[in-house]
């Protein structure tokens, strides 16, 4: 391949440390949390149902793994029965752009990832 770059082109080098961040803040179910999030804050119930294919379980980790990155907060509010909201942070705000950017890049692409797949899943047919 002659179109990859050099590792001292001067791009940022991805190091293990973005690799765990990115993990934990852009998973799936992050995405589709702060989707939710970026409209309003939302108590749990409401991003569950929001988000329909995700489980108690996971999107109870995923809150969690995104409040400790400081993305998320919840807030407990004074209501009988007592409830929780999340919200967005502004550290969380600062993700909208480039999240917004990737899934531009996707959209854009969409059609020819499909092509590579179907070529691929073709080729691994006739294997």
């Amino acid at each position: 391949m002659t179109d990859t770059y050099p590792a001292d082109s001067g791009g940022l080098a991805v190091t293990p440390a973005h690799r765990e961040l990115l993990d934990q803040v852009l998973d799936k179910w992050s995405l589709a949390v702060l989707d939710q999030l970026c409209e309003r804050p939302s108590r749990f119930n409401h991003l569950r149902r929001a988000i329909p294919a995700v489980t108690q379980k996971s999107l109870t980790a995923t809150l969690r793994r995104l409040e400790r990155n400081g993305i998320v907060e919840r807030e407990l509010l004074s209501t009988r029965p007592v409830a929780v909201e999340y919200r967005i942070t502004p550290l969380g705000k600062t993700l909208r752009h480039p999240v917004d950017v990737l899934v531009g890049w996707a959209e854009t692409n969409r059609a020819a990832i499909e092509d590579a797949r179907a070529r691929f899943d073709a080729e691994q047919d006739g294997v």
